[in-house]
């Protein structure tokens, strides 16, 4: 089996890349910064029964997109699983953020993964079966508490999740949305706050296997998650 996760080299990314790798599935990363690339990959080889392909790619930028697509297709015939994980947050408010956050959010949290599954999807369609995850977040459904753009672009990505379930379900392919509070990432790094605050990238992983499991009449739709004291 092929797996394609974008982002996949830090938090979240790299916790669903390494429980796949142990299940022996071969991976295909991107990411923007080639020695974390790099790492994983020589980590993931070492230690487990899976073929990982690496790519330096600014998910942010359409053509970069979908030539890294064509990349994966020159690779592979088949892609099992797709794993739009890559995304941005840049806190703020409406009124107050920085001119151009909102598209630098919507380009990278929302048209990285309409245009990656775009190019992946003929072949998807053609084998009859398939898997798309989109991380999506709580601030999918409600304000985020400055949030500001970042929610946009998150409810926009629930959006596009629902609707390519509607459109996916008679073609064999399964849509799940994963809707993740707050998890301990990069972007938490030296925050004051107990451990157990905040649930782990593993457990997202963990949720993502489990919607794999699935027999092929049954689908996990949506897939939302919070530390166990709620939401900050």
């Amino acid at each position: 089996m092929n797996a394609v996760i974008t982002g996949g080299t830090k938090g979240i990314g790299r916790a669903i890349a390494d429980l796949l790798a142990s299940k022996g599935i071969d991976l295909f990363i991107c990411a923007r910064n080639e020695n974390d690339l790099q790492e994983m990959k020589a980590t993931i080889e070492s230690s487990h029964d899976s073929k990982v392909h690496t790519a330096v790619v600014d998910m942010s930028i359409k053509a970069e997109v979908k030539a890294y697509a064509q990349e994966i297709l020159d690779e592979v015939e088949q892609i099992d699983i797709l794993i739009n994980n890559a995304g941005m947050f840049i806190p703020g408010l409406l009124a107050e953020e920085d001119d151009g956050a909102l598209e630098q959010m919507i380009n990278t949290n929302l048209y990285s993964a309409y245009h990656l599954t775009r190019s992946l999807l003929p072949g998807m369609m053609k084998q009859g079966h398939g898997h798309i995850f989109n991380m999506c977040s709580i601030a999918s459904k409600i304000a985020y508490p400055n949030g500001g753009s970042y929610s946009i672009s998150k409810f926009a990505l629930l959006g596009f999740s629902k609707v390519l379930r509607e459109e996916l379900k008679e073609k064999g392919i399964k849509v799940t949305s994963i809707l993740p509070g707050a998890t301990w990432s990069n972007s938490w790094a030296g925050v004051d706050l107990p451990k157990e605050r905040l649930m782990e990238a593993q457990d997202i992983a963990i949720a993502v296997w489990g919607a794999l499991q699935m027999s092929p009449s049954a689908v996990v739709e949506e897939i939302v998650l919070r530390p166990q004291l709620g939401d900050l």
